[in-house]
């Protein structure tokens, strides 16, 4: 089934949001930017069935994802092997890398 998004095109509104649950499979050690902001980098790994067309598929991905300012020092060694909720936007990694990554704006531990 195709359905259609209002059109926010018009109204001069770009949609970029994602929510995702997932494992934290890697946690890179707390590192610091040039200007003093606290970074953490995470690799995340989905795993889910999805209903796509009427069929049910199984799907994976792997995301890297980073955490920047205070919610960094905050989760620093506290997320490796977690079932996590993230909320968060998209972004390549830098200027010269086109890569997408993660950018976490919110963290949520999921009871497993």
């Amino acid at each position: 089934m195709l359905r259609f998004l209002p059109n926010y095109w018009q109204a001069k509104v770009l949609l970029n949001h994602l929510v995702l649950t997932a494992t934290v499979e890697r946690e890179d050690a707390l590192r610091y930017t040039p200007a003093g902001l606290p970074v953490l980098e995470i690799w995340l790994k989905h795993q889910s069935k999805q209903t796509a067309y009427g069929y049910q598929r199984d799907v994976t991905c792997d995301v890297q994802a980073i955490l920047i300012g205070d919610d960094a020092q905050k989760f620093s060694g506290k997320l490796a092997g977690c079932l996590v909720s993230v909320q968060g936007f998209l972004s390549q990694r830098s200027l010269k890398n086109s890569r997408l990554v993660l950018n976490i704006e919110l963290v949520e531990f999921v009871k497993g």
